[in-house]
């Protein structure tokens, strides 16, 4: 699914993130930025040596915030490394530690210049957030990057399993 937002598109997708030829992909890292499971291990292990190396060298990312590496091996130039929340009850900041993920995501891309990005479904594997709620943060950030004309020309989401590509896609369909 697609949309036209200002002068960006907004695209859903099934897929592996790690496939993507946007300019930069999203990793879904935790705070130690050496890897892990999920989306954050399929990155290091697709990308190379190169990706741990420059992480190793940055020394971490606290939640929210997002830091940026060379794509190693991978067809994406950059990777950009965010830290979602770890979902308690959407009563601790979860919200707002989600929204500042995707949105320090696109303020870092569009500083480097970056005109198109894959993001992960942030938070919602192994950090447990519920699908429908991240969805939407999700959207809505992007959304409204598009509209503020920060460069960004694509914003791809490449989603995990028809499930939550279905779930991406409703939630668009009420927010646009």
């Amino acid at each position: 699914m697609e949309v036209k937002i200002n002068k960006g598109i907004l695209s859903l997708v099934e897929g592996d993130i790690t496939k993507q030829d946007t300019d930069a992909i999203v990793n879904a890292a935790n705070k130690s930025l050496r890897g892990g499971g999920g989306v954050d291990g399929a990155i290091h292990r697709a990308g190379g040596p190169k990706i741990l190396e420059e992480c190793i060298k940055i020394g971490g990312c606290e939640t929210g915030e997002a830091v940026i590496t060379t794509g190693g091996n991978l067809r994406a130039k950059y990777v950009i490394h965010t830290v979602g929340p770890v979902y308690r009850d959407g009563l601790h900041g979860e919200p707002r530690l989600l929204e500042n993920a995707y949105r320090n995501c696109l303020k870092l891309a569009a500083t480097k210049g970056i005109k198109s990005i894959a993001f992960p479904s942030i938070s919602t594997g192994a950090y447990g957030y519920p699908l429908e709620e991240a969805a939407e943060i999700a959207l809505k950030t992007a959304i409204n990057c598009l509209k503020e004309d920060t460069g960004i020309e694509l914003i791809r989401f490449v989603l995990f399993g028809q499930n939550a590509l279905s779930v991406y896609e409703k939630k668009l369909k009420e927010l646009i």
